[in-house]
């Protein structure tokens, strides 16, 4: 799409555990025929070297990310090869200059997909400490959709109030909470159906999961999913 006419999604991934989750989002955004603005705090970082053992590196952001993006939930390197990454557009973290942190970049809103304690309390304050935040924030201060979808157990009474200030504030908090009635045969299944309600949470299309179809028992394993 054209710089004049692209209107992207905003995928902020923080330093909780669940990158499968950010890559899976991801994944539905670009099938979905959407472009994407990414930021990947410093902390997501290291969790995504110790849970996948890949490095994201600013100057090799686009080889970087199409590993991690052909990367299935179970470590297998080839689970979804060949995702096309060209309707990306990455910004560092450091980066308060960058495009997003503005009201008046053009943006869909905003996903933080997973969303560490950490960044639940930085956006609920306002604190705008890194690029993500701030983007968070312009999200907010422009009413466009922005999903929070928190990775922590247990909870705090402090990160459970800032979850409430959010969803106060229009935010649609979303916990990294899997469901088994899709038929869930393998953790991919798992990391699909989180993905997949942030998408809805998010109003964009996706076939991540089986949606629920008021049939008893259709998601027991193997049993034919519906088309």
């Amino acid at each position: 799409m054209e710089d004049g006419t692209r209107t992207p999604w905003v995928v902020g991934v923080s330093g909780a555990s669940g990158t499968p989750y950010a890559a899976s989002v991801l994944r539905g955004l670009l099938a979905a025929g959407e472009s994407v603005d990414l930021v990947v705090s410093r902390a997501s970082r290291l969790t995504l070297l110790d849970e996948t053992g890949l490095a994201f590196r600013d100057a090799h952001w686009r080889d970087d990310l199409a590993a991690w993006l052909a990367r299935g939930a179970d470590g297998k390197p080839d689970a979804f090869a060949g995702v096309d990454v060209s309707g990306v557009r990455y910004w560092a973290a450091g980066d308060l200059a960058a495009g997003p942190s503005s009201g008046s970049y053009p943006a869909k809103g905003m996903l933080i997909v997973p969303a560490s304690t950490a960044a639940v309390a930085g956006v609920a304050l306002g604190l705008s400490k890194d690029l993500l935040q701030r983007v968070a924030s312009v999200t907010l201060k422009e009413r466009r959709p922005l999903v929070v979808a928190v990775r922590e157990t247990p909870l705090s009474g402090q990160t459970l109030k800032q979850m409430v200030a959010l969803d106060e504030a229009g935010a649609v908090v979303l916990p990294a909470s899997p469901a088994f009635y899709a038929g869930a045969t393998h953790i991919q299944d798992l990391v699909d159906f989180v993905a997949g309600r942030a998408l809805d949470a998010a109003g964009v299309p996706h076939e991540l999961y089986r949606r629920w179809r008021g049939e008893i028992g259709g998601g027991a394993p193997g049993v034919p999913r519906a088309g």
